[in-house]
């Protein structure tokens, strides 16, 4: 028997890399995590639906379904929600401007936090070399990113049958690879001096799927994750502080339940 939790409550709430309709994406991750708080602000920074998946095939199930519905239960209720597309879906930024359902879609965002800092929100993906001017390899790197999360579904199988935990086979070849951390390395620096190209106090993005949180030359640069991998989210407390939630670790969320599952979970407890 589950007892009834109170919603956590935030000023803001930034998540972004959903990728809503691919197998590797967390919907029942992703909606338990917004069952579970109210916010004032709720930004989607970017690549909530991924078009390029869905050109090829169609994978949504309910989970999928439940995520909108969460969304815009949050608009219903007083929250800001504003959409960021980015690369993913990028089909939305031809209707930037308008507002549908209670969701604004913008091209970027300022964020103002109580104490009067600026921060910048956006997904990121301009910034990316690789995005902005050679797409064919981001394209393949889309594809290497879905064999490596496949090998990792495999790998993991073996890994609970021998009793050991989870483990993140793409993020551990980002930490490993040279070239991978001066890329991300790159990043953060150009977001953060984008911020500061506008006098803005920070940044906000996403994209890379790395969540971070640090300080770059005096500007905050901060990462919301993702919600194939990390499973995480940014949020703002009503005295300005920021935090990193990692949902599956406070949750004990296994990465192991099934995705395919036609009704969605209903939301874990803590106790």
């Amino acid at each position: 028997m589950h007892h009834t939790e109170s919603p956590r409550r935030y000023r803001s709430v930034f998540i972004s890399d959903l990728h809503l309709g691919t197998k590797g994406c967390r919907a029942d991750f992703v909606a338990d995590f917004l069952r579970s708080i109210e916010c004032s602000h709720l930004y989607l920074v970017g690549d909530i639906v991924d078009g390029w998946r869905l050109r090829k095939s169609w994978y949504w199930d309910a989970h999928h379904d439940e995520v909108i519905r969460l969304v815009l239960r949050h608009a219903r209720r007083g929250a800001t929600v504003t959409y960021i597309p980015g690369n993913h879906d990028e089909k939305f930024r031809d209707w930037l401007g308008l507002e549908v359902a209670g969701v604004r879609l913008s091209a970027e965002a300022v964020h103002v936090t109580p104490d009067g800092r600026r921060l910048l929100v956006i997904h990121g993906d301009a910034f990316d070399s690789v995005v902005r001017y050679a797409k064919f390899l981001a394209l393949l790197g889309d594809w290497a990113y879905d064999a490596a999360l496949e090998l990792n579904r495999l790998l993991n199988l073996a890994r609970r049958r021998l009793g050991y935990p989870y483990w993140s086979l793409s993020q551990w070849l980002k930490r490993q690879v040279k070239g991978a951390v001066k890329a991300i390395d790159r990043y953060e620096e150009a977001l953060a001096n984008e911020a500061r190209r506008r006098d803005m106090d920070g940044v906000i993005c996403g994209h890379i799927h790395h969540a971070e949180m640090r300080s770059i030359g005096g500007v905050l640069y901060m990462n919301d994750g993702d919600w194939v991998e990390s499973c995480t989210a940014l949020v703002e407390h009503m005295d300005g502080r920021f935090e990193l939630v990692s949902w599956t670790e406070e949750r004990k969320l296994s990465f192991f339940r099934s995705r395919r599952s036609t009704t969605p979970a209903p939301a874990q407890v803590l106790p």
